[in-house]
């Protein structure tokens, strides 16, 4: 792996990190270098930036959901090959599940990676006030290394030389660049099309234009030399190694509406002894055949509505699957296209797959927020006995139902414990996104429900012969 990373965090949200970081990783690849992307905490969209931009898959790194060992692990196998890894904070630096500790927070993972950090500051309106926000973050804790300063809504030459020279005098540290207070850097995509988009090529003119600013105003060989330091080695065996023989097939749903996946519960569906196996709802293609589980992650099904609701062939295909016991997580985005119906913010009403007795209603406010602990309730096939796992929700619609069903777990979040989502036989959903690292044994359970229900499918077809 490299030896040679980067966090770039913030003092707060909306301060231009994922800005900067895009920039940075363009500013790169274009003077040839091979970057890697890492994200701190649970989050799908700036991870997709990050892939378009490097071409390489970018991971996430969660020390709240993950043992600090896996953290190390994914850092390690994400940064093999690459010149630098540029991980992207969550948040201020100091924010996290805990306001008491650095628990979860972009300060922790830096410790935990022994990464150099930048701090993006928002400078506008402000002058000398930079250095004393930058000396309060050098200050605040011990351990953490913030080697330097990337001055954000500069408004002009001059004003970064006065931001530049006191943040250099008080705190000791050098101020790597800026970027000026103007219209055509802002990202233009954050969810309705990001992917179509990306996959058209049209973001890439903004990339090409972000990393040329980056290039005018930001020492990125100052950056890259900043960049050095130790190796980190996770410790015992890899959690990502191979177990035996690919002997089931996990059908995938991948597209534009459902793309909501950590790399990782890929990639452990895969060491564990899965075969995963792509397809595109959205795009009418049917549960393909000779598999044996289905996987439907998050995503944006509410501004694809009208076309899933018109693949009938996709839904009867779905249905036909899950009411033969086929093994099934569906989350979030999966978990509402198998509602009933989705009604979106304009009132428009459309069919889903229906094998859930409940509608899914479109809000313009936040539903919910923030980590999960989840514990599987009885008769779950992925958690059983009470064992836990972790992950996070996020999603501006709210479910309804007048019918008694079965919840699918339980989940503790900082407003309390409630029951989640839905369970009947071997279909598990639910609005919560796992990160199946954080308790391996659920996919165990997976692959070996998987395996079970296609070994009885082979005995009922020797039976009826």
């Amino acid at each position: 792996m490299t030896d040679r990373r980067l966090v770039i965090a913030g003092t707060g949200s909306g301060v231009g990190k994922t800005t900067l970081t895009i920039g940075l990783m363009a500013a790169f690849r274009k003077k040839g270098y091979v970057v890697q992307g890492f994200k701190c905490g649970p989050d799908y969209i700036d991870p997709t930036y990050h892939t378009a931009v490097t071409k390489r898959t970018s991971r996430n790194l969660d020390s709240w959901m993950l043992e600090k060992n896996v953290v190390k692990e994914i850092l390690n196998r994400g940064s093999k090959d690459a010149d630098i890894s540029i991980i992207e904070g969550v948040m201020g630096f100091f924010d996290g599940k805990n306001p008491e500790t650095n628990e979860g927070t972009t300060a922790e993972i830096s410790v935990l990676t022994d990464s150099p950090v930048v701090l993006v500051i928002n400078c506008a309106s402000m002058a000398r006030s930079a250095a004393a926000i930058v000396k309060g973050f050098q200050s605040f804790a011990d351990g953490p290394r913030i080697i330097g300063v990337i001055a954000n809504n500069v408004g002009s030459v001059g004003h970064y030389r006065i931001v530049k020279t006191a943040i250099e005098k008080e705190c000791q540290i050098p101020v790597f660049g800026y970027l000026k207070r103007e219209s055509g850097i802002e990202i233009p995509e954050r969810h309705l099309g990001l992917v179509p988009s990306i996959e058209r090529g049209e973001l890439d003119p903004f990339f090409e234009r972000l990393a040329t600013c980056v290039l005018e105003t930001v020492d990125v060989d100052g950056l890259f030399e900043a960049a050095k330091t130790t190796s980190i080695e996770s410790e015992g065996p890899s959690l990502f190694q191979p177990r035996g023989n690919k002997d089931v097939r996990i059908a995938v749903a991948k597209d534009a509406a459902f793309n909501f996946y950590y790399e990782e519960n890929l990639e452990l569906l895969e060491s564990f002894g899965a075969e995963c196996v792509y397809f595109s709802p959205l795009n009418g293609e049917p549960v393909p055949p000779n598999v044996h589980g289905l996987y439907i992650g998050g995503g944006f099904p509410e501004e694809f509505a009208q076309r899933l609701s018109k693949n009938e062939r996709v839904k009867e295909s779905i249905r036909g699957a899950v009411e033969s016991g086929m093994p099934t997580l569906a989350e979030c985005g999966g978990f509402m296209y198998l509602n009933q119906s989705i009604e979106t913010t304009d009132g428009s009403i459309f069919p889903m797959v229906g094998l859930i007795p409940g509608t899914i209603n479109m809000q313009t406010k936040l539903a919910a927020l923030g980590y999960r602990e989840i514990t599987g309730t009885e008769g779950n096939f992925l958690l059983e006995n009470g064992q836990k796992a972790k992950g996070h929700e996020f999603h501006y619609s709210t479910f309804h139902s007048d019918e008694k069903f079965s919840p699918a777990y339980e989940t503790k979040g900082m407003r309390g414990i409630k029951k989640e989502g839905y369970m009947n036989g071997n279909l598990i959903a639910g609005y919560t996104h796992f990160h199946f690292a954080s308790c391996p044994q659920m996919v165990k359970r997976w692959i070996r429900a998987s395996t079970k229900w296609k070994n009885d499918r082979k005995e009922q077809a020797f039976d009826v012969h």
